[in-house]
Formats: C-alpha cells, structure tokens, sequence
C-alpha cells in the first residue's frame, strides 16, 4: 500500500488501540468500534502494547487504556508512552472501574476517562473526537 492509500485508508478507518486485560471487555468494545467503522489493535497489557507499537509502521489514532493489568498497569503504560516522543503523540483515553478514573485521567493527562462498565454511546463519543 501506498504511503498516500495508507493515509487515506487512516483517514477513512481510524485506528484504536485497546489496551485492556479482561477478554469479555475487550471482546465487546472492539465489537462495536469495528461495527463503527474503527479499525481495532489489541494488547492485554502495557508491555504487549509497547511492543506492537514499537512494531507498527502506522501508529494508532487513539489508545484506550485500562488502568489495572498485570505485567505492565496503565500508569507504567502512559509513564513510558509519554517518554518516548514516537508515541507521545497518540492520545490516551483512560478505562477503569475504579472511582478516581477522572483524578487519574487529570493527572496522567489524558485526552479523557470511560468508567467501567463501559456505556457504548459514550464509548463512541470518547473516539470520535480524538479521531475526527
């Protein structure tokens, strides 16, 4: 594929990352991301994310990135993210069940916070503006 098609093809079918380590969450938020159009990647911790991103030539519009995983959690994620300039530039929009998701995501400076259960329409929402 071009370097132009690829563009075009981001540009008509963003890209999520979601970084999440329980299979039924994952399973349904790409679900609906890819019945939205969303082209989806997966990792089910930080590390396996830091590595896939390292591979790809085409970096995600967007990262959903739960707070709580085993090997590497969301705050080592988004500490080492933020400290690499390649993928600094991808924004972040935090997931947790956890009741200080909004501190966390204030304080990691992320592009927004989803509370779990995930509510879809606010799902979509919170991917729509980073990838608009």
């Amino acid at each position: 594929m071009s370097e132009s098609s690829e563009a075009a093809r981001t540009r008509h079918h963003p890209t999520i990352m979601i970084i999440e380590d329980d299979a039924d969450i994952s399973e349904a938020i790409v679900a609906t991301l890819e019945d939205n159009g969303y082209s989806v990647l997966t990792a089910t911790n930080g590390q396996d994310a830091l590595d896939k991103l390292r591979r790809t030539t085409t970096l995600p519009n967007l990262i959903l990135l739960d707070l709580m995983m085993p090997v590497m959690d969301g705050w080592q994620f988004r500490a080492a993210q933020t400290s690499d300039p390649l993928l600094a530039v991808v924004p972040v929009v935090l997931l947790s069940a956890r009741v200080d998701v909004e501190a966390a995501a204030e304080q990691m400076a992320t592009a927004g916070w989803l509370r779990k259960p995930v509510d879809l329409a606010a799902l979509l929402d919170a991917v729509a503006r980073p990838c608009s």
